[in-house]
């Protein structure tokens, strides 16, 4: 990971209307090259609004958004803001405009008149980056959920952007599907070095981040690494925001006596802690 800046906000105040109260409030933060971000926070909180600021949709009532240091108000950068970051949301089918997945992950190309040779060899390698390739004959009709979004982000990484936003795109899929798109998101991600920004409801996605952002009434209230974030368990609930399953039940054995860490988040380390504990009666090792 790279300490130089993808994207950074300035104290970014935004409302849908003009005497409507902002749905931001004075937003500050950053994201560092091939970083993996997750930003979480109750509805209504603004985290879908603030994803849309980082690639224009939105534009900041008050405040700066940047973009490797081009200003998301030059409207004369629109067009390589757009593909250095590329969107995916929730609903894929909202995404998908064609009747063939290849045909689909080639229509960005296709507008922006990339030549046929290059749009070939990019779609492929999009198709096989997102695991859909061997589905690139099939109607998108005729595939699942998890298929069709990884289908989305075929169709957005064709356009090789430097960072990948995520927003809510796991929402409308079952346990199955989630599995499917986070396996791509991280293979993005870890093995090509794509910065990625998940908007996300489920804590066991977040607890896979390098850092998470926890926003409240539209501002960052939480920012750190999963650890130091879901560690704050009792704010957590406070702000109506679970913790992640694993760390739910390293709480429960606690409070029931035992002596467990409860900085554990993931499913992995709350087996091991578990097959310890077992064997030996301390979950230390």
């Amino acid at each position: 990971m790279s300490d130089e800046k993808m994207l950074k906000t300035e104290n970014i105040t935004f409302a849908y209307e003009e005497d409507a109260a902002p749905v931001l409030r004075g937003v500050s933060c950053e994201v560092r090259r091939g970083e993996l971000v997750a930003v979480l926070g109750a509805n209504g909180c603004g985290k879908s609004t603030l994803a849309k600021h980082f690639n224009a949709i939105l534009l900041p009532t008050e405040g700066k958004v940047w973009v490797e240091d081009m200003d998301t108000a030059d409207e004369n950068k629109l067009l390589d803001i757009r593909q250095k970051v590329g969107m995916v949301f929730q609903n894929p089918d909202n995404q998908i405009v064609a009747t063939v997945v290849e045909e689909d992950v080639a229509f960005a190309l296709e507008n922006l008149g990339v030549p046929p040779q290059e749009m070939r060899l990019r779609v492929d390698e999009a198709m096989e980056l997102a695991g859909i390739y061997k589905h690139r004959a099939k109607g998108p009709h005729k595939l699942s959920g998890g298929q069709k979004q990884r289908v989305a982000i075929a169709g957005v990484i064709a356009m090789r952007p430097d960072c990948l936003v995520l927003d809510e795109a796991t929402a409308m899929l079952d346990p199955r599907g989630r599995a499917q798109v986070m396996k791509t998101v991280r293979h993005l991600n870890r093995d090509f070095g794509i910065t990625v920004v998940m908007i996300t409801h489920y804590m066991e996605e977040a607890a896979e981040a390098d850092r998470v952002l926890v926003m409240s009434g539209g501002e960052i209230v939480m920012n750190g690494t999963p650890k130091e974030v879901f560690v704050r368990s009792e704010e957590m609930k406070s702000l109506r925001l679970d913790v992640p399953q694993a760390q739910e039940l390293c709480l429960a054995l606690r409070e029931a006596g035992l002596d467990v860490p409860t900085d554990i988040i993931s499913t992995e380390d709350c087996a091991a802690m578990l097959a310890r504990l077992l064997q030996t009666g301390r979950a230390d090792g």
